[in-house]
């Protein structure tokens, strides 16, 4: 490499030649595969915006001028580019650079984006923050295509093209193909209407009409002229009805039409949109042919593209779901599914292919898809709403509005609940618990293994139900090999998976695994612990809890969601109205933010790993031997019993993060 070793910030972009930028543009793409074949990662994304990324740094002076990538996966060429070249193959590993722009990674991450369709709005506050502060910068957004696809970046231009604020948005189309004859036309017009001069020319007829008495006739007719023509040539006037001046499209990977477009259009006044194509993979013929798998990838032979051999032997609870989704499609024909942009992340590619009528697909519009959903329940149809935890945070006011005010029959099935490792907090899904159990008329659901999620799944195709049913499950392989027969279930109903006891574990979904574990662990230390599997999060299962208030010392709540107004915090309520006299320690995500990594390395972080539970599990029954040894629970008050515990690293006891519902510190 002859270039990319001297890049240690945009200025040294700068400082290349044409020629050299041509080069350094390759490195890029060799540096990006490379790393991400070892690493993990969003590599067709990225490779598609090598040239654009390039002539960004060349023509803009980041920080100083504001870029902002949208969805920012696709910023790995910009990562490289600023200061971050060295630390790169530490990309998405735990304690290394994110797989995201970052706002506290670097200085030229201007925002940090992991959900799509925020760059325009976010773009246009910091330029209207500009206004107001006095300051004269550029703000770039860079928009995929397929970010176009939510409502959000839409909200954002039409308000754009009221506020006129000079700002720039590039929207990157993926899959736009340009034919050779439209493609030079375009090519050819663009590049007339982004001149200096021919800009300089248009304002000088601008101010030279000024002295005719019909100059506001004599000006509508030069914009219609000119809109006329791009509109015969140019797919644009959407955006210029909202209120942008609209460029393009042109070649994203032509690297000195891009620096040349840029740097024409870049002090040009109020908003402007930029449509570049480029091909998704671009460089890497893997990629390029199936940039579908190439979106995010694992590691790769980085000359073949062969993803590395799996070590999982067992399917993934996202295999799981979608193949079971066809076995219930095929015995009802009520049964739809609904994705927002993600067939193959939640596994139901094979359902598109198998059942296109009855496979909808919205975009990136997850309000979009909650309210669809609730009108097909409205008509009779069983609804199966997939979207990964994480975005379902976007339809919350239609979770709350149109499906449980009405009462409307609705499955959202929630893949990548809890840690889901790499991708890091803004993948994390943390809040599911949290948010949907202060929503009435409805039923929150977390299967231990993919038996148990097939068996919830067959339950609501197979049987009349009322209101929502949420089904959580994570970004994991099933713990337990899968079972030819779907065993009913008894809904709504916890099970005991061991006798008994003065010491019980109450542990949802994901967690139930790392409990059994923990519990063999305490058993070779001579402690007798009960385990309950709690698949049933909202409501909960009181005839079980009432023995457990009746029996149990000592009671554990395990979860893989957040503590704040989690499954622990329920039970808590629970224990407290009914003069509960044990102790209660709930175990779950910190109140806090958690970085990337495995999700091993961060489970075991925050003390959710089956090592860490049974060390905690120890702990919490050594510090209270004499109670266990009473014949009944103290009758102590309960609200210095009843404390939630905040694990550090390995589920070591951290005093600053223990809090009470008193706030006092735990004994």
């Amino acid at each position: 490499m002859k270039h990319l070793p001297n890049i240690n910030g945009p200025e040294d972009v700068r400082k290349l030649s044409a020629e050299e930028l041509l080069e350094l543009a390759d490195e890029l793409r060799q540096e990006i595969i490379a790393v991400v074949s070892r690493t993990g990662g969003h590599l067709a994304s990225s490779l598609g915006v090598v040239e654009l990324t390039v002539a960004l740094h060349q023509v803009f002076d980041s920080p100083r001028d504001r870029i902002l990538w949208d969805v920012s996966h696709q910023a790995y060429a910009h990562k490289l580019l600023t200061g971050r070249r060295e630390a790169f193959r530490t990309l998405r590993q735990y304690g290394g650079l994110s797989g995201y722009c970052k706002r506290t990674e670097s200085e030229h991450d201007h925002f940090g984006a992991g959900h799509a369709s925020t760059s325009i709005s976010a773009a246009l506050g910091l330029a209207a923050a500009r206004d107001l502060k006095g300051e004269d910068h550029c703000v770039v957004a860079v928009i995929g295509d397929g970010a176009m696809t939510g409502g959000m970046a839409f909200e954002g231009m039409n308000n754009a093209g009221s506020l006129k604020k000079n700002l720039l948005v590039i929207l990157n189309d993926n899959t736009w193909s340009i034919s050779k004859n439209v493609g030079s036309i375009s090519k050819y017009l663009t590049t007339i209407i982004t001149d200096e001069k021919f800009n300089r020319l248009r304002n000088e007829v601008f101010e030279l009409v000024d002295r005719f008495k019909r100059r506001d006739r004599i000006r509508e007719t030069i914009q219609h002229l000119e809109k006329s023509i791009k509109g015969l040539l140019v797919p644009g006037m959407l955006f210029e009805k909202l209120g942008f001046r609209y460029f393009g499209p042109i070649d994203g990977h032509d690297l000195p039409l891009l620096v040349k477009t840029l740097s024409d259009i870049k002090d040009l006044p109020g908003p402007l949109m930029l449509h570049v194509a480029t091909v998704k993979g671009k460089g890497f013929t893997p990629s390029e042919e199936d940039a579908n798998t190439f979106h995010g990838i694992g590691k790769f032979n980085k000359v073949t593209g062969k993803a590395a051999p799996s070590t999982i032997a067992l399917p993934t609870y996202t295999d799981v779901f979608g193949k079971t989704m066809v076995e219930l499609a095929n015995k009802n024909d009520k049964v739809v599914a609904i994705t927002a942009a993600m067939s193959s992340g939640t596994g139901l590619d094979s359902f598109a292919c198998k059942l296109p009528d009855r496979f909808f697909d919205v975009g990136i519009a997850e309000g979009h898809a909650a309210c669809f959903a609730a009108g097909l329940a409205a008509e009779g149809v069983r609804p199966y709403l997939t979207v990964y935890s994480t975005f379902m945070q976007r339809a919350y006011d239609q979770v709350v509005h149109d499906m449980a005010l009405q009462d409307l029959p609705v499955v959202i099935c929630m893949d990548r609940a809890g840690l889901v490792g790499n991708d890091g907090p803004t993948h994390h899904g943390a809040y599911d618990i949290s948010y949907l159990s202060a929503v009435p008329n409805i039923t929150i659901a977390a299967p231990r293994d993919g038996n148990e999620l097939r068996a919830m799944l067959h339950h609501t195709a197979e049987n009349s139900m009322q209101g929502v049913t949420a089904i959580r499950f994570p970004r994991d392989a099933v713990p337990i090999p899968m079972e030819d027969e779907v065993r009913a279930i008894d809904w709504g109903r916890w099970k005991w998976l061991t006798d008994p006891a003065g010491v019980v574990i109450l542990a949802v979904g994901s967690m139930v695994n790392s409990a059994l574990r923990a519990r063999e662990e305490l058993t070779e230390k001579g402690l007798t612990v009960a385990l309950i599997n709690a698949r049933f999060v909202k409501p909960l299962d009181q005839e079980m809890l009432e023995t457990v208030l009746k029996q149990a010392r000592l009671v554990v709540t395990v979860e893989e969601g957040a503590l704040p107004g989690g499954f622990g915090q329920a039970v808590a309520e629970y224990l407290l109205r009914n003069n509960f006299g044990g102790k209660l320690r709930s175990l779950g995500i910190p109140d806090r933010f958690i970085t990337h990594g495995s999700r091993e390395e961060l489970l075991r972080e925050i003390g959710l790993d089956s090592h860490s539970i049974a060390h905690t599990m120890a702990q919490f029954i050594e510090e209270n031997r004499d109670l266990l040894a009473s014949k009944k629970p103290t009758n102590g008050r309960l609200f210095q019993n009843l404390t939630f515990r905040r694990n550090g690293k390995n589920g070591k006891r951290n005093p600053d993060r223990n809090t009470s519902l008193t706030g006092a510190s735990e004994k």
